[in-house]
């Protein structure tokens, strides 16, 4: 949430700053600003609620000139979208302008203490007090790094900070306190780039720096130190990044989710390279370097999550318990961290959050640590947050995924899952070489499926066409299921602001039946799996009331399709395999129905991409 990006160079920031936040537009866009100081030491802020188009809009052309600026996308925590809470922020003088990410916990209280001693506040936000504390620290004197580094010593919270000031106009400099608000640096040879994340910086350069908890970024236009808030200097190695600029537009497909869902066969591929031999059909995870040792004092997995990851976990869960036979649980990072958990060194635990910034699942992890668990995360990026806390990490490759729901992560969470799974099962002698071949036999085929699934959507157009004015949705599942239909209500409220709940489907008959009429589309997950007949005596009871029903069935089973009033047709695959052409299903209906009602599918209202607050 909030996109924050920052320049210093050759060039003119301001167009620059403004394709940065088009980037970063998924992290925030209730409001938009940027400030830019000028070759005369003045500073131009220059911001507006809304989008970041109303923005570009208001500018009509008039581009405040100046080689260093920052600008910034806001996701609204303190303060109603408004000119005036939107950042940048400045100090009573405007000589000092920051944005911010995060929350600033005690700022009630420096806002008191401040205003006590004749600052005037504008805004409503949090993030104002920032600017004044720093602006109190250059008037004693300091330096603006100094300032700065004395303004996060009275900021409660995790937060992230960038700031610039006309008494050192070749400067910027970033803060990262806690867990929230990541900071990645970059430089080429014609400037020096800061953003909150990834996607920002590629265009620019490969290589980038990423600032760690109580770590400070001081940039000018010829390069970069790095710090910790003590004032210790401190050196950073830099990441290489791969990057495909075609990634960062849209091509033929008219929304990026659109084109991520397509993406997902190439995901899978991505996933699986150097992981799996496709000659004899074993897994080699060489990336987590888990000794034997480890393996095989592991009694229990814990998999942690928030949202999409929470369900990929969930799943997660049901592999490890059913093909490496360790006793398995799922939970939400929010409530794990406050429930006093019970673990130690032979609780193996799983993170999955494809941002690796998540500030919940951050918390639980360093909670996790402090017991002594090993920890293996799963994440898109290398280098942030998550994969610094746990001591082993397996990538996810899904490559940059522009649109806020998530989809290609989502996959790519499952197949890394399914192989750190199929390991762990393996080296404790639990999968036999017939049984872990022909899985990873089919888990291989799976991009051709994929691919196949996604060649005709007008089923789902129909569904669309059907349904699309509801007003409410049920799903239901059960085993693997259960997940998936929290995963596809999830979907659907998310891109079309329709209510919807996923539940497991033996559970439904406590308390959700009452429900089922004929204004309550029902949609059912019954693959050809163990469960098949269980579920269909649940349609049926669905059927018996009325309700209008969406069956999501194996090829060829005509028993189950002629229960239900659509049907949508999968794969035909083995009931572990089953969440990957599910999950496509469950994406394409949330897709076309949020495009039958017109809703902005890529930016969906109130949700940004990355959680990085509380």
């Amino acid at each position: 949430m909030c996109g924050i990006i920052g320049y210093a160079g050759r060039h003119q920031a301001a167009e620059l700053l403004l394709q940065g936040l088009g980037t970063l537009e998924y992290r925030g866009y209730d409001s938009a600003g940027i400030a830019v100081v000028g070759s005369d030491g003045n500073i131009s802020v220059r911001k507006r609620v809304g989008k970041l188009s109303n923005l570009q809009t208001a500018l009509n052309g008039d581009i405040p000139e100046g080689r260093l600026g920052i600008g910034h996308t806001r996701w609204a925590t303190h303060g109603v979208p408004s000119d005036t809470n939107a950042h940048p922020h400045s100090d009573c003088k405007g000589d000092v302008v920051v944005v911010h990410n995060g929350i600033v916990e005690n700022y009630q209280e420096l806002k008191r203490e401040l205003a006590g001693s004749g600052h005037v506040f504008e805004s409503q936000t949090d993030s104002e007090c920032i600017p004044h504390l720093i602006e109190d620290g250059i008037e004693k004197g300091l330096s603006l790094e100094e300032a700065v580094t004395a303004a996060a010593q009275q900021i409660r919270g995790a937060s992230a900070v960038v700031a610039f000031s006309t008494r050192e106009p070749d400067k910027i400099v970033g803060l990262r306190l806690g867990n929230a608000g990541g900071i990645v640096v970059g430089k080429n040879d014609e400037g020096v780039f800061l953003s909150s994340d990834l996607p920002a910086l590629l265009p620019h350069t490969r290589s980038v720096y990423y600032l760690n908890a109580g770590e400070i970024a001081v940039l000018n236009p010829d390069g970069m130190a790095f710090r910790c808030v003590d004032g210790t200097s401190i050196t950073k190695l830099p990441i290489s990044i791969p990057y495909d600029p075609l990634s960062s537009a849209k091509g033929a497909y008219s929304h990026f989710m659109h084109k991520e869902i397509h993406e997902q066969p190439e995901a899978i591929v991505n996933g699986l390279r150097g992981r799996v031999s496709f000659e004899d059909q074993s897994v080699d995870l060489a990336e987590l370097s888990l000794s034997d040792e480890l393996i095989g004092s592991i009694d229990r997995v814990v998999f942690l999550g928030m949202g999409t990851s929470l369900h990929a976990a969930m799943i997660g869960r049901h592999w490890m318990e059913s093909l490496a036979r360790i006793p398995s649980e799922y939970d939400n990072s929010s409530e794990f961290r406050y429930r006093s958990p019970i673990m130690d060194s032979r609780t193996l635990v799983v993170s999955v959050c494809q941002s690796g910034e998540t500030v919940d699942t951050l918390a639980a992890m360093e909670l996790a640590r402090d017991f002594g668990a090993p920890q293996v995360t799963l994440c898109n990026y290398p280098g942030t947050q998550t994969t610094r806390i746990a001591e082993h990490s397996l990538l996810l490759r899904a490559g940059l995924e522009i649109g806020v729901a998530a989809s290609k992560t989502f996959i790519s969470s499952l197949i890394s899952l399914l192989l750190l799974a199929l390991e762990v099962g393996t080296r404790r002698g639990q999968i036999g070489p017939d049984r872990r071949q022909a899985l990873v036999s089919e888990t291989t085929r799976l991009p051709d499926m994929l691919g196949a699934m996604l060649t005709d959507e007008s089923v789902y157009r129909e569904i669309a066409r059907k349904y699309g004015r509801q007003s409410d949705f049920l799903y239901l599942g059960r085993g693997f299921g259960f997940p998936m239909a929290m995963e596809g209500a999830l979907k659907l409220k998310e891109i079309s602001y329709i209510h919807a709940e996923g539940y497991p489907a033996g559970e439904m008959k406590h308390g959700p039946i009452s429900l089922i009429d004929e204004d309550m589309p029902v949609v059912a997950i019954a693959p050809s799996d163990s469960l098949r007949d269980k579920m269909q005596s649940n349609i049926s009871e669905v059927r018996a009331r009325g309700g209008n029903i969406i069956a999501v069935v194996s090829e060829g089973d005509t028993e189950t399709s002629a229960l239900a009033d659509d049907v949508i047709a999968i794969p035909n695959v083995s009931e572990v395999i089953n969440p990957f052409p599910v999950s496509i299903a469950m994406q394409l209906i949330a897709y076309h129905i949020g495009v039958r009602r017109g809703c902005d599918i890529d930016q969906p209202r109130n949700l940004a991409k990355t959680v990085t607050v509380e």
